[in-house]
């Protein structure tokens, strides 16, 4: 793959990955809408890994309960407050690596990055957000999440390995739906992505390692420590826009237009 091409999934990756606008969709579209070729899944989950990087360090303070957590359910202390949020996120986990498996296994993914389905999610999950964002009051925090919540969370965050979806996106509208505050939704999507974006990067790296391609494992390498830099970014921008009260109208309106235009490219 050229330089140039990897210096723009990663920008573009690290961008929109935690973001409602759906990464997954932004990275078909660049060889859709360029001419390039596709950069693959494994690009994909590369630029997910640098992503993944930055949102722990981000949330360092939460990531490192989150060990602990791991570390208590290890040792059977199911009750501290730590084991309580890892398991809460290992059961909203589950349903997005049951459907990812099933539509890797069915050789279905690469259908799904047609352009016309990333113009339907987009355009749909932009008015759900909208709808979501205003007809719910605020009622909890990440820490008030009970299993009920998890589960429907984490069906919807299954539903984003449709492209166009957006991880984050459909996160973030099931927790608005539940009564979470804009903030606290905001944060309880991003600690969703770490075992998820974790998962696929092994098994994607395990693949890499498996075949040897030394060439393909630095472009990958490279692809993370960019998008690592333009999530962080991207993380700080947001994050103090749901702190200053900002609404989710801004990102409500790019998924409309981007939705719009990319069904008329997809028909006209």
């Amino acid at each position: 793959m050229e330089l140039f091409d990897i210096v723009m999934l990663a920008v573009i990756q690290g961008i929109t990955e935690f973001l409602p606008i759906s990464s997954s969709g932004h990275l078909a579209l660049w060889p859709l809408l360029t001419g390039r070729d596709d950069q693959g899944t494994v690009m994909d989950v590369a630029v997910h890994v640098g992503t993944l990087v930055a949102v722990c360090g981000f949330f360092r303070s939460e990531f490192v309960g989150l060990l602990h957590g791991t570390g208590h359910v290890m040792t059977g202390r199911f009750g501290t407050d730590a084991a309580r949020m890892v398991l809460l996120l290992a059961v909203a986990t589950v349903p997005a690596v049951v459907f990812g498996l099933a539509l890797k296994l069915a050789g279905a993914m690469d259908a799904l990055r047609a352009i016309e389905v990333i113009g339907w999610t987009t355009l749909i999950g932009g008015i759900l957000l909208y709808l979501a964002d205003r007809a719910v009051p605020d009622r909890g925090t990440a820490e008030s999440w009970t299993v009920r919540d998890a589960v429907i969370i984490g069906l919807a965050q299954a539903l984003a390995l449709v492209p166009g979806t957006s991880r984050s996106g459909i996160t973030m509208t099931a927790a608005r739906w539940l009564g979470f505050e804009r903030l606290q939704a905001a944060r309880l999507a991003l600690l969703m992505s770490i075992p998820v974006i974790l998962a696929a990067g092994l098994v994607e790296t395990a693949g890499v390692v498996a075949d040897g391609d030394l060439e393909l494992g630095s472009e990958l390498l490279l692809g993370a420590i960019l998008s690592c830099g333009a999530a962080w970014l991207a993380l700080t921008v947001m994050m103090r826009m749901f702190a200053a009260t900002w609404t989710m109208l801004p990102f409500v309106l790019y998924r409309l237009a981007l939705g719009c235009v990319l069904l008329w490219i997809a028909y006209a």
